[in-house]
């Protein structure tokens, strides 16, 4: 698992268009990665709106947030869009980042299928890792308060 001081790991994966979004595109900026286990599913469609809820917020500080998860672009952009996300939700589908990350969670309801932990890794300007939080139970929420308490410093 990535922790703070690490130098972010490179990724480049799939936009719900079928565009291809690296860290490296957003050298400079903050970064904010808000891993989930899958796309229509309640806690993690809690999580997607609350995180969509903060956009305002996370913009006004200037951070770019990216949800990554193991869906597919097409279920990502259909979960977008059915719950209003208007952030990129990114498809790990090979689950390199996830594991370049230290956030896989395996045996997701079948046994053998691995997905993201729910997870938030905050990339700072220099890219380095300046925030990183795991879920204890994959039902609970980040404290969406303390990642736009971070962002503003």
């Amino acid at each position: 698992m990535v922790s703070i001081g690490d130098t972010a790991p490179a990724f480049t994966l799939t936009a719900p268009d079928k565009s291809k979004v690296s860290l490296a595109d957003h050298a400079g900026e903050r970064v904010v990665l808000a891993f989930y286990p899958a796309a229509f599913t309640g806690v993690c469609t809690a999580e997607m709106c609350s995180f969509q809820d903060s956009m305002a917020a996370l913009n006004d500080v200037g951070a770019t947030v990216f949800g990554v998860s193991v869906d597919s672009p097409f279920a990502n952009g259909a979960f977008a869009k059915e719950n209003g996300i208007e952030f990129t939700l990114l498809s790990d589908v090979h689950r390199t980042m996830i594991t370049d990350y230290g956030m896989t969670f395996e045996n997701f309801v079948i046994d053998g299928y691995t997905v993201a932990n729910r997870g938030v890794v905050i990339v700072e300007a220099d890219g380095s890792v300046g925030y990183v939080w795991v879920c204890e139970s994959l039902g609970q929420e980040p404290d969406y308060d303390a990642i736009v308490a971070h962002c503003s410093q």
